[in-house]
């Protein structure tokens, strides 16, 4: 029933929060003074004002003939938490719905309606209880993400396996993950083979295949086979301890339409007030002019959205988006434009083989054996793309006795007596060797190679863009968002690219000033703007969005700069977390407009004398757990129990 504070959605964390003496005790005070949970004092209290509002109705023990005592009695310690709070907020000078139902308890009571009162304070007293379990649900769906790390874990520490508490493990340490079990830490599988159900994190729903070199997530559970694992990050600097530290940071921010909300439930309230000493005015009826106070309820808005604002934050966390506060889910619900950089983001930022070409007489084995032998040891991303590719391939490759680069151009080797000349068009003729025009079809990297004066042929490179990226510009383009591709690369290689995507904006050649001034041009012209990147040279860019979103695996200034960060590289996920804002925005606007319909109609039947003080009530307290309930649906689902080895699927069938 009240309106929620900023205290009202702390989630106390000591797995990764240290908490002073000085600081814990209010934060104590304000977790047990604002959570109304399913307690027995509270439980006690409602059927105590019950059995007194029997009493009342079958008149039991009425010494006077136009008092009860039984109902006074009852109504003032029944309804103790009402009347103190509203008393707290007269002295914060706060209009809530409790001043008011306290007015409306203190009018039923002079005009002698007891049992009218004790229903109402019975009513109030169930509701906050209602209220409290839903809002505790939401915290509880964040709270026990907590609950997911194990405690302990099997580390190989001087040729043993020992088991230690995982807050003693060091990063580079070797952690062994057995089928069956939660993974500790985040790092990277040296050694098994096994399929890790990662949806907590990463929001997959089926099981990755982890191999040698891949990445692996704290929180996740392994579902087959032994893994070995080389620990990265710990604790809060894990994947999953960075969703849990967001949302307590987003939680304790408020939005603007939390804001919004607060006020239009005090305006609610004024204008029940208003229409109540309207119709005593014009209808001298005190019952219907407590009827008309009753009726007005604007908790629906006060508690609700604050809770879809919860629930849509943790949801996005539990499918790897984490959203710094609510300012930017907000933001993120009314997005016009989203920018995205083109390197890193839309693509790998690897170079890659694309083409191999060689020349007539020439075979494809013999042109990467030569290319790759001559980048053998190279730093180039370029050369170290060939030799990647080739030794995929299985070929042999041999080591240069000589190497020499020339900037801008290319190397020239020795391999096995030979001279091979890897490079572009200019640096070949420089070595007195011609070689033939390519057409425009191909905007990536064409790498040229020689053996002796021989031309062998050319290899295609470019930076492979990521399988999710044209899915994700579509579903951004059928939700009305404009798409725009930003890039440093050449107007060639970025058309390229932005035809693959179905992007029909593109700047490219853009330093990463330019890429700020073009960013901020569209914010200052009053639109709402995403921009996503995943390096440094993003960071300005990102700082000038309205919400700036990283990608997971990008630098850690561009994770800093942004308001929003992926947990990896995938950007659907981003397209469902515009999903979950925009949702959550359509929520909290039908908690709005519906509030306003079912006050404004039931306030002209209370003042029509159609609504008696119980009725009356009953439409309030029902009326404000339908529209807490519909905010209930953005909170994340419970999560499945872990995976035990008697439960887990075969790895092979």
């Amino acid at each position: 029933m009240a309106v929620l504070d900023e205290n009202r959605t702390q989630i106390p964390s000591k797995a990764y929060r240290e908490e002073t003496p000085d600081d814990r005790a209010p934060h104590e005070e304000a977790e047990h003074g604002h959570e109304h949970g399913f307690e027995l004092v509270e439980v006690m209290r409602v059927v105590f004002v019950a059995l007194a509002a029997t009493a009342v109705w079958f008149h039991v023990w009425e010494p006077f003939h136009r008092v009860s005592v039984v109902g006074l009695a009852a109504t003032l310690i029944g309804g103790y938490p009402i009347f103190k709070e509203a008393f707290e907020n007269i002295i914060q000078r706060r209009m809530t719905m409790e001043l008011s139902m306290t007015i409306a308890l203190v009018s039923a009571l002079a005009i002698g309606e007891f049992f009218t009162a004790l229903v109402i304070t019975a009513f109030v007293l169930a509701a906050e209880i209602l209220e409290g379990l839903t809002v505790g649900r939401g915290r509880r769906a964040i709270r026990d993400m907590l609950n997911f790390l194990p405690q302990t874990a099997s580390v190989l520490r001087e040729g043993q396996i020992v088991d230690v508490p995982t807050q003693t493990i060091l990063p580079g340490e070797v952690v062994l993950i057995r089928p069956g079990s939660r993974i500790p830490v985040d790092g990277e599988v040296i050694s098994g083979h096994s399929f890790v159900e990662q949806a907590a994190i990463t929001g997959e729903p089926m099981p990755s295949e982890k191999i040698p070199g891949s990445e692996i997530y704290a929180g996740t559970i392994n579902q087959a086979g032994v893994l070995q694992v080389r620990t990265s990050r710990l604790g809060k600097d894990t994947a999953f301890g960075k969703i849990i530290e967001a949302v307590e940071r987003a939680e304790h921010s408020r939005a603007p339409i939390q804001k919004t909300a607060d006020r239009l439930a005090g305006y609610l309230v004024y204008f029940a007030l208003g229409a109540a000493l309207l119709t005593f005015l014009l209808t001298h009826n005190i019952r219907s002019t407590i009827s008309v106070i009753i009726v007005a309820g604007a908790c629906g808005i006060a508690a609700g959205t604050p809770l879809a604002v919860l629930g849509a934050i943790g949801r996005a966390a539990r499918q790897g988006s984490i959203i710094k506060g609510g300012v930017y889910l907000e933001a993120l619900g009314r997005l016009h434009t989203v920018f995205l950089d083109k390197t890193g983001t839309i693509t790998f930022g690897v170079p890659s083989v694309a083409q191999v070409l060689p020349e007539t007489g020439i075979s494809e084995e013999s042109l990467l054996k030569a290319a790759a032998s001559a980048e053998y040891g190279s730093e180039h991303p370029l050369g170290r793309a060939i030799v990647r590719y080739a030794e995929g391939k299985n070929i042999l490759l041999s080591q240069p006795s000589e190497f020499r680069y020339e900037v801008g151009r290319g190397i020239v080797t020795q391999v096995e007596g030979e001279r091979i000349a890897v490079g572009n068009r200019a640096h070949l003729l420089s070595l007195g060797i011609e070689s033939p025009e390519h057409g425009p079809a191909f905007h990536g990297m064409s790498v040229l190679v020689a053996v002796g004066d021989r031309y062998y042929g050319s290899i295609s490179i470019e930076d492979q863009i990521r399988k999710s990226a044209a899915a994700a510009v579509k579903a951004l383009e059928a939700m009305k968002i404009r798409v725009i591709l930003l890039t440093g690369d050449s107007q060639a290689a970025a058309l390229a690219v932005a035809d693959q995507m179905g992007i029909f904006h593109v700047h490219s050649d853009l330093l990463p000033e330019q890429k700020a001034v073009e960013v901020e041009v569209h914010t200052k012209s009053g639109r709402t703007v995403a921009m996503l990147g995943d390096g440094i040279n993003d960071a300005p860019a990102l700082s000038k969005a309205t919400v700036g979103v990283a990608m997971g695996a990008g630098t850690d200034v561009a994770r800093e700069c942004a308001d929003v960060v992926l947990i990896g590289n995938d950007l659907e996920k981003f397209v469902e977390t515009v999903r979950i804002a925009r949702r959550c925005r359509a929520i909290i606007f039908q908690n709005f407009y519906g509030t306003l319909i079912v006050d404004t109609i039931g306030i002209g039947m209370a003042a029509a004398g159609l609504l008696n003080p119980l009725l009356a009530a009953f439409i309030h307290v029902a009326s404000e757990l339908t529209f807490i309930l519909n905010s209930t649906r953005l909170l994340p689902r419970g999560d499945k129990k872990p995976v035990t080895i008697e439960e887990r699927a075969p790895a092979h069938v």
